[in-house]
């Protein structure tokens, strides 16, 4: 049965996206989400950023979106939900723009707060492969609309080594509410689009459970709410995570606290505890 939530929250909503996508009115990035949070009462605006800018980029264009969401609600803050890459500008917006004042909390979905060890593997490939394959997505997210791509860039962000340093210089701001969740495939057959980069991420890593890209130890941070799967035998992947493919998960049940089987209901009750805290 699906619960009904109330997530007419203080404070508006802004949704960050994450890497390789923008968003767009008629293919939106989060699915069915924002509709489901707006029918149960929630404000929602966009982050608006590049797909594969630098965090340093991407935080000033979301600065200019946080500064138009706050003039068109009235609102003095916003909660900002951010999916993947995504969170880590949002904590850049926060603790390098001046921009904390103006935010209430920031709740990151499988953000790579801590860098990922797979990925300090896949950038040991030789240099000029990895940055000819860059520069040819550089050109393809031209033409889909990025003002500044720097995929390479992108890539060296999600490092263990670069997320270390990132972390000393942006530390959390007091005052904001972080939290920080973390989702995972049963196999590497529950998201067939995942499938090849599920097996990396164990074979590199050398942790079982991913969603596809990232492990729990990559994305904590904050008030870590734990790892939530699905309720069927296919769990839950990078991309389930935003409803990419706009269904449900699983026609089954939910039997344990951390148990999904629609994604949009999490998100309708990860809203609704924002408003039950104030915010």
């Amino acid at each position: 049965m699906k619960e009904k939530y109330d997530c007419s929250t203080k404070y508006p909503i802004l949704m960050v996206h994450g890497m390789g996508f923008r968003d767009r009115k008629l293919l939106c990035y989060w699915g069915r989400i924002p509709k489901i949070l707006r029918q149960c009462g929630a404000e929602i605006y966009f982050g608006n950023q590049d797909a594969n800018a630098s965090i340093e980029y991407n935080g000033v264009l979301l600065k200019n979106a946080l500064k138009k969401c706050l003039a068109e609600s009235g609102a003095e803050r916003a909660n900002i939900i951010a999916h993947s890459k995504g969170g880590t500008e949002s904590r850049f917006l926060a603790s390098s723009l001046g921009m904390s004042r103006h935010i209430a909390s920031i709740t990151t979905i499988s953000t790579p707060h801590n860098g990922s060890a797979t990925m300090d593997k896949i950038m040991k490939l030789p240099k000029p492969i990895m940055k000819a394959g860059s520069l040819i997505t550089d050109v393809f997210m031209t033409i889909m609309g990025d003002s500044k791509p720097e995929t390479y860039r992108c890539l060296e962000e999600l490092t263990t080594s670069y997320m270390a340093e990132f972390n000393r210089k942006n530390p959390d701001i007091e005052g904001i509410y972080y939290q920080s969740f973390a989702f995972a495939m049963k196999n590497p057959f529950s998201d067939i689009l995942m499938s090849v980069p599920y097996i990396a991420v164990k074979f590199m890593d050398g942790r079982s459970r991913s969603d596809g890209f990232l492990t729990a130890k990559d994305v904590v941070w904050g008030n870590f709410r734990g790892v939530y799967t699905g309720t069927g035998r296919r769990g839950i992947s990078h991309l389930d995570e935003v409803d990419m493919r706009r269904m449900r998960l699983s026609g089954n049940e939910p039997l344990y606290r951390n148990d999904i089987s629609d994604i949009t209901q999490f998100y309708a009750k990860t809203v609704s505890e924002l408003k039950g805290m104030g915010l």
